[in-house]
């Protein structure tokens, strides 16, 4: 039988099959050989080399054995000097020397104690051991590392040093009549920084991690200095055994003291050896020490520009987020602080900033604040280095913010940067959250994994278009997204806030004007969430409708119910409608001063009709009491029992003319449960009837639209919206608004015969996000006999790609022109527009000067306002502090006092000092970058990017609302209070009201009041410059100034000649000594000056309009509106008044989710939709 253990193996399948094809019998009987291969040469040197030299842990523990021997020795040198004794004689009786005790005289130097020391046999055979060890290792290594030149290994300091101490030592062994020499073994602290050198190293080297150069640098200088005050100690004691035969402690008492430059004088060198010596450290430390120095001082220079390193152990314990940008500005730094720890639980967080570029100057100082210097760390370098990110222990943030630089000149190449920094991040730490800002929408796709993406012109154009139809769109999104940080407070207090708004309303609440009280007040609620079956607020509702427990939640608590979100659906439903069944599972959205956990809820003994509490808002904050007084589960018609009295009375009856008028007396309840035979809203009604039965005007005028989803998109990523589409499309030529072409002949906008005023966009190109401008102005649910015309004003022609996508969509048009001309404004149809959008140009972003990147768009707005007051122009700016010059007057006495308001509110930190701005408050101005606090802000709420795009309409969701707004007039003003418009809205049309803007006119002051009454008893009879109106105007303190200029008057003949008359005629009417008179003629003349301006523009603008073929008819010149401020209420109180033509800002169900009744449906104005003309809902 074969021996199994002398049996060769068989050969793998593949080789047994090569063989039986190769008829190759005999494979058994094959010789085989094993190849090793070795990546360093198998020779006894190179595995030395390898063990020694080349491997890196065993290289560090040679390196740290060394170490050891050298301290070591140092330890046997300092007790070799505690055991010896100079006054017990010298060993060294094998030469016949005797060792007298003499007294140390001046000038004679007994050199036997120097040469010779007492050294015990012990000591000598362990100092002995050390020596050859140490001298064998240092021949080995010098061997080992031998490259041809030996020279330059026996001339190493560190090998001269090591046969200085080791190479005696040896000679004792053979010679013991010299074991009592002095050999100096304290040199060998010099090897051992040496060695500790060559550790740290191998070290890095073994761990595959890098220790800080300032680490290093510390770790050299350290070392050397001890070398220097050790090598001093022990050579001043040995040389002074001939002198005053210091110990070591005294030794070492008179180095500090001399390298500290005290010098004391008590401990002195006697004889001139330790002299020199002193002196020959001195030179060494003076050269030695300050290039180490230097050294450090730089590395820390560096480390301060570079920012060093965010400590493992912090992160570990601590947490933090990382915030990436190209270029770090102030106003970003301070936005994004302000708004990331306006939030309590933040409050712990540390920041890391990691920049490529130097700290700024601004930012070093910001940063040393007591209060972010110890939160916030600046780090330089870049996000796509792995060692920077680790530096900023990316792997254990919290989150990641990645913002792009819009002060770029070429956008795209900013997003292109930002792209490759969340790729970086993205890959480094695959687990970090990403909160990524983005530029152009047609980047967006790249970026898709991140958790939260905002990009820029998607939410800028699409904020702008509803400008156009809901009124300061723009400020009600901005409040609603920055934090007011509400704290617990009782139901009947003042609610105080802290940080931005806190001030702000503060100082609303201490001023004297009305609409900023109440404004400010308002302007502290945000959106929070809350499970429905953990609310207070909520909890009751539980099998409800949705509409019914956003009226009762509103009633009792003053909270606004916008939204929910079911638990096995990722889906926001703002206001789903009626239909909507509320569940214990689901997530409620709602507007509120605070959120419910940091409400405190009083409960009140119900005293009947007579108890003292009054049910409506109390204090400065306006919160209701009535809350939960006792009418849990009250139904809506109820309302009159339970609060939201006005003033007037404490019913809901109509007031005696509306019974005339067969008004029903009280308004219907809100159902518990929606019923299915219930009329739907007036909007659908109205979509059916201009579906089903269109007018002859309509199909003569070609209205027939579809409506469907767009079939191009100029980018890949934009959301699908349902929108009003043509037919067919619209021929390219056919799109140039003053240009005709084979299908029409039409030049300008007073050609095309619109029957809704138009909305003029002004920008630079026609870049993709020009699209979500027109989508929303566009959206199936905006009734097409409202929607208004667009035309693009463009300084570059727009691309092919972008044509395609727009020539679908009915009435947008183009044109190539600039605001800065009046012919292109004129041909546009500037005079016929209700709305005129100017948007920043993208190459006047990057200006050398930060602020003046706005300087052209500022002053093409101003000159637009002093040309056509009456149009309504809506302004982007690249920085919010620039609008306090929009619609800019010098010497208005009320805009003075604003500017005095903001600049207090600046000084005490607030990033929305600007919100009592007018512009602001009204939405004439907007800045993108008041949308970065929405990024920063879903972090903790990370719902508030979904809610902002389903109300700009940038998202659409199944069966969710949308934002639209109602205008109240004289027919519904019997409503009276807020409560009851919230009661009709959701018992008729089932929408949520969510706030109120509100125009009022300027109240003038009473010595303005007097000067005005005064100015009128003087009767002018000039009769070009006669006008009512406009002396109210002109004489109140905001409007003096307006259009006043600093021309002379003798530019303006007919003015001068004109003046003379007036000043003839007046002067035959009053006495000459009356000095009243003389300063009234002065004021007259003044008034007339302003008058002739104005009228010089007005020519200016008609003989304009005639050169170039259009009629003047529709130009409006003396319609100004300085007179009135606009601001926004969000979730007023449930007792305040409404006031003619307030807009009332609505979220509309989805028409979709209903089915529209056969039958025609009533019609109210109270139901008016949305997207009437912008001018005649309100004057500003």
């Amino acid at each position: 039988m074969v021996d199994l253990d002398s049996e060769v193996p068989p050969l793998p399948p593949r080789y047994r099959f090569r063989d039986l094809l190769l008829g190759d019998q005999g494979w058994q009987s094959d010789d085989r050989v094993q190849v090793e291969f070795y990546m360093n040469e198998n020779t006894f040197k190179e595995r030395l080399k390898l063990f020694f030299i080349k491997n890196q842990r065993s290289s560090l523990r040679i390196r740290l054995f060394n170490f050891s021997l050298k301290l070591l020795s140092c330890f046997l040198y300092i007790v070799r000097v505690l055991l010896d004794d100079p006054t017990q004689g010298l060993g060294c009786k094998e030469l016949n020397r005797s060792c007298s005790n003499q007294n140390y005289t001046p000038g004679t130097i007994d050199w036997s104690p120097i040469i010779w020391v007492n050294r015990s046999l012990p000591l000598w055979g362990l100092q002995v051991s050390v020596a050859v060890i140490s001298l064998f290792e240092t021949l080995l290594l010098s061997y080992l590392s031998y490259k041809g030149n030996i020279w330059e290994q026996i001339l190493r300091i560190p090998f001269l040093l090591e046969i200085i101490n080791a190479v005696p030592f040896i000679i004792t062994i053979f010679w013991p009549v010299l074991r009592n020499l002095f050999i100096p073994v304290f040199l060998n602290c010099w090897l051992a920084k040496h060695a500790l050198e060559n550790m740290i190293n191998d070290l890095h080297r073994a761990i595959q991690r890098t220790q800080s150069a300032m680490f290093n640098q510390v770790l050299i200088l350290i070392s050397t200095l001890l070398c220097l005050i050790f090598t001093c100690i022990c050579g001043i004691q040995h040389l002074e055994r001939a002198g005053n035969r210091l110990t070591l402690f005294d030794s070492l008492y008179f180095c500090i003291v001399t390298f500290s430059t005290v010098g004391f004088g008590d401990v002195t060198p006697k004889i001139w050896p330790s002299k020199l010596l002193v002196v020959i450290m001195i030179c060494v430390a003076l050269v030695v020490l300050p290039i180490q120095f230097e050294q450090l001082a730089y590395l820390w220079m560096e480390r301060q520009k570079s920012g060093g390193n965010y400590s493992r152990y912090r992160a570990q314990t601590e947490k933090h987020v990382v915030l990436c940008v190209s270029s770090l500005k102030i106003d970003l730094l301070m936005d994004f602080l302000n708004e990331f720890y306006a939030h309590p639980r933040l409050q712990d967080y540390y920041v890391v900033i990691l920049c490529p570029t130097e700290m700024d100057a601004q930012v070093r100082r910001v940063l040393q604040i007591p209060m972010w210097s110890q939160r916030v760390i600046y780090l330089q370098g870049s996000a796509l280095k792995d060692q920077d990110l680790l530096r900023a222990k990316m792997d254990n943030a919290e989150a990641c913010f990645i913002l792009s630089s819009r002060c770029e000149v070429d956008r795209t190449a900013a997003d292109h940067q930002t792209i490759l920094r969340a790729w970086a991040v993205k890959d480094f730490a695959p687990n970090c959250p990403l909160y990524v800002q983005i530029l152009k929408p047609e980047n967006k796709f790249h970026i898709k994994f991140a958790d939260h993406v905002v990009c820029e012109e998607e939410f800028k154009y699409a904020m702008l278009a509803l400008n156009c139809i809901c009124p300061a769109t723009s400020t009600l999104i901005t409040l609603l997204v920055h934090t007011s940080r509400g704290h617990t407070a009782p139901w009947e207090a003042f609610r105080q806030l802290t940080g931005t708004k806190q001030t702000l309303n503060r100082e609303s609440q201490q001023s004297p004007e009305q609409w900023q009280k109440m404004y400010g007040r308002c302007s502290g609620n945000e959106v929070y969430h809350i499970s429905l079956e953990e609310s207070t607020f909520f909890a009751e509702y539980e099998g409800k409708s949705f509409t019914y427990a956003s009226f009762h939640a509103h009633k009792k608590f003053g909270v606004c119910l916008i939204g929910v979100r079911k638990e096995d659906n990722k889906n926001i439903l703002l206001n789903p409608g009626p239909r909507y069944i509320m569940s214990s599972t689901d997530i409620c959205f709602y507007i509120n001063i605070t959120k419910e956990e940091n409400s405190a809820f009083k409960k009140q003994e119900k005293h009947g009709k007579t108890h003292e509490s009054k049910l409506s808002y109390h204090g400065a904050s306006r919160l209701p009491v009535h809350s939960i007084i006792a009418s849990m589960g009250t139904v809506a018609i109820d309302l009159q029992d339970t609060g939201c009295r006005g003033a007037s009375g404490a019913t809901l009856a109509l007031p005696a003319e509306g019974g005339k008028e067969g008004r029903r007396p009280s308004i219907a309840p809100v159902l518990e449960v929606a019923d299915s035979s219930l009329p739907t809203c007036d909007l659908l009604s109205d979509q059916s009837e201009d579906e089903t039965t269109p007018s002859d005007d309509e199909v003569s005028a070609g209205f027939e639209y579809a409506k469907g989803y767009p079939p191009y998109s100029p980018y890949i990523g934009s959301s699908p919206t349902f929108c009003h589409l043509l037919h067919e499309k619209v021929p390219f030529c056919c799109l140039r608004l003053d240009k005709g072409c084979q299908h029409n002949y039409y030049e300008d906008a007073k050609a095309y015969g619109f029957k809704n005023k138009l909305i003029i966009v002004a920008a630079e190109t026609a870049g993709n996000g020009l699209y979500n401008f027109i989508v929303p102005l566009r959206a199936y649910y905006r009734p097409k006999k409202e929607l208004n015309p667009i035309v693009l004003l463009l300084d570059n022609p727009p691309d092919m790609h972008f044509l395609d996508a727009i020539c679908w969509f009915p009435m947008v048009y183009y044109m190539v022109g600039s605001i800065d001309n009046l012919d292109d404004l004129l041909r546009c149809g500037v005079t016929f527009a209700a709305n005129m959008v100017v948007v920043d140009k993208e190459s006047t972003m990057s200006a050398e000067e930060d602020y003046m990147a706005d300087a052209k768009t500022i002053v093409n707005v101003q000159t637009l306002f002093r040309l056509f007051s009456s149009l309504s122009i809506i302004t982007e700016l690249t920085h919010p502090a620039n609008m306090r010059f929009m619609q800019f007057r010098a010497k208005d006495c009320y805009s003075l006092a604003l500017s005095k308001l903001e600049k207090k509110e600046r000084e005490k930190g607030s990033n929305l000092a600007f919100m009592f701005r007018l512009p602001f408050a009204a939405g004439r101005v907007f800045s993108i970058s008041m949308l970065d606090t929405l990024l920063y802000q879903s972090f903790v709420k990370d719902y508030m990017i979904s809610i902002t795009r389903l109300l700009l309409g940038l998202d659409t969701t199944p069966g969710s609302g949308f934002l639209c707004s109602m205008k109240i007039t004289e027919e519904d003003l019997w409503i009276r209070t807020y409560a009851r418009l919230y009661q009709k809205l959701c018992s008729s049309t089932g929408d949520i009201p969510i706030g109120v803007y509100r125009t009022e006119s300027q109240k003038l002051t009473t010595s303005e009041s007097r000067e005005m009454a005064s100015q009128s008893q003087i009767s002018i009879s000039v009769e070009e410059w006669e006008d009512t109106k406009d002396t109210k105007e002109q004489f109140s303190c905001r409007g003096n100034h307006r259009n006043s200029t600093s021309s002379d008057q003798s530019d303006h003949p007919l003015l001068r000649r004109k003046s003379m008359q007036w000043a003839r005629r007046l002067s035959r009417r009053a006495p000459r000594h009356s000095a009243k008179t003389a300063e009234k003629i002065n004021q007259q003349r003044m008034n007339l000056y302003r008058r002739s301006e104005r009228q010089e523009l007005a020519e200016l603008v008609k003989n304009r309009m005639k050169h170039l073929g259009l009629s003047p008819a529709g130009y409006d010149e003396m319609n100004d509106h300085q007179n009135t401020l606009s601001y926004i209420l969000i979730n007023p109180s449930p007792d305040t008044r409404l006031e003619l033509n307030d807009i009332v800002y609505l979220i509309r169900p989805d028409p979709l989710t209903y089915v529209p009744n056969a039958g025609p449906s009533r019609k109210d104005s109270f139901c008016n939709t949305v997207g009437q003309d912008t001018r005649e809902e309100t004057q500003l």
